[in-house]
């Protein structure tokens, strides 16, 4: 019996646009409450999720490592406009096409389960479907890390979180995935398709080129709105109020075993 044939992958890479002040590169730039008190001030530089960025460069490895066995690269992301840059950057890493699922700018980001109905839906509409997804464990701004799993169970496909490395076979259609667990690596093996969420061992990503981050610029942006794809991304959880915690107060010292005893009297504090 002959085997059959590999199938050239059509991979899926959702990205999310998120603030560069939460990653340690801009250590010096404060993070501060907005003056309506429901969040912190959005007039910021943003950029891609870092572990999105992972998965980005893991799609794009992977091309290279199968050789002719990728069929396409194709960046998701959901939000406002400008959420287009981020777009524009999977694009320049490597990625061939891009959907961009627009949000008003006024619009909070969409929970984890919205996202995934919302991916779901652009998985239905792809033309030769979808074999992998590829997407951050996380978003460092809400650190929730529920989408991929979340997404996985929707369309009742496998699923190997916490990625630190990946192999496909294309012929027999599966993929050996090695994933952080405590004390060490976890190998698993999954039938295709499959979605596969990136921890931070799994690869370091590429900067994109001068002359790539110009061909971006012509690569397709198919755009859909949260109505064409019958989700509702409005947000089931409610912020009451965002503030800034307290200011710290100094220390003091004290000379003796005692004199900390009487001070933490003073203060109400006693043995349980």
């Amino acid at each position: 019996m002959r085997p059959s044939p590999a199938r050239l992958l059509n991979i899926l890479v959702p990205v999310k646009r998120l603030l560069t002040v939460n990653r340690a590169v801009d250590y010096a730039v404060k993070i501060r409450v907005n003056p309506q008190q429901t969040g912190i001030d959005l007039n910021v530089k943003h950029s891609m999720n870092p572990f999105d960025e992972i998965a980005v460069e893991e799609a794009v490895r992977l091309r290279e490592r199968l050789k002719d066995g990728v069929k396409s690269i194709k960046a998701v992301t959901i939000g406002p406009p400008k959420s287009i840059e981020t777009l524009r950057t999977a694009l320049a890493m490597g990625a061939d096409a891009s959907i961009h699922v627009e949000t008003p700018e006024s619009a909070p980001a969409p929970e984890p389960l919205a996202v995934a109905k919302t991916l779901r839906e652009i998985i239905k509409r792809q033309d030769g479907g979808v074999d992998l997804v590829i997407l951050g464990k996380q978003a460092i701004d809400d650190d929730l890390g529920m989408t991929g799993q979340m997404l996985a169970g929707l369309l009742g496909w496998g699923q190997a979180t916490f990625a630190s490395k990946v192999e496909i076979d294309t012929v027999k259609k599966e993929a050996v995935v090695t994933r952080e667990i405590d004390g060490g690596g976890e190998e698993i093996r999954c039938k295709l398709p499959l979605i596969i969420t990136t921890d931070l061992r799994l690869n370091e990503p590429r900067y994109a080129s001068l002359p790539n981050i110009m061909k971006a610029k012509k690569k397709p942006v198919e755009k859909f709105t949260p109505e064409d794809l019958g989700v509702d991304l409005t947000p089931q959880l409610e912020t009451l109020k965002v503030a800034e915690p307290p200011a710290r107060v100094g220390g003091g010292k004290v000379a003796n075993v005692d004199e900390l005893v009487e001070k933490l009297k003073a203060a109400g504090i006693t043995a349980a």
